[in-house]
């Protein structure tokens, strides 16, 4: 008997999703509203990405003036090399867009600061090149959260899914009991 039961196709798979981190960085994180939530739910997925097998990109907004990534988020980076940049959007940081498309990456999975600045015109640039783009709502922020709240209203107006670190990590895993299931589970808690 043939399975005729669909699921929803903008559910998130380790295949082709990446994490982005967005420009949490030690000279800005400080003013940033509620940002201890911010580096705490970034370490989670960070750590999640890393059992999953999922890559992982993070950049830096003009690191010369804003300082390198927050430390304890670095420390969880290990290996991966920050994408500089000036432009407010990620698609001016290099080859990242082109990058993600080599690697038939079409799920890109956004935290970062600020929600009404770097972080929505990524976002939107993402979704002009047809890339399926889900906001962590725990693990991005402004300054002020006026900006927060009308930066997620309007990317997900835009197409944005917009969902918390812990939705993200359960719907990568897709299902329970197995070893990294375990890790993982450890993680959120």
């Amino acid at each position: 008997m043939e399975n005729n039961i669909k699921r929803f196709d903008k559910l998130l798979t380790t295949d082709k999703t990446a994490l982005l981190i967005i420009d949490i960085q030690e000279r800005i994180i400080h003013v940033i509203n509620e940002y201890e939530l911010v580096i705490e739910n970034t370490i989670k997925l960070i750590k999640g990405f890393k059992a999953l097998e999922v890559p992982i990109f993070y950049t830096e907004q003009y690191p010369n003036g804003l300082g390198a990534t927050e430390q304890s988020i670095q420390n969880e980076l290990d290996e991966n090399e920050a994408i500089q940049k000036l432009s407010f959007s990620c698609s001016g940081a290099g080859e990242l867009f082109n990058d993600l498309k080599k690697k038939k990456i079409s799920q890109v999975v956004v935290c970062g600061v600020e929600s009404h600045v770097c972080v929505q015109q990524t976002v939107l640039d993402l979704l002009a090149n047809d890339f399926q783009v889900n906001v962590a709502a725990d693990a991005v922020s402004s300054r002020r959260v006026i900006d927060y709240d009308i930066a997620l209203s309007r990317m997900k107006q835009h197409g944005a899914e917009v969902t918390t670190t812990e939705a993200i990590l359960f719907e990568l895993l897709n299902v329970y009991g197995t070893e990294v299931f375990k890790k993982v589970s450890k993680i959120i808690k």
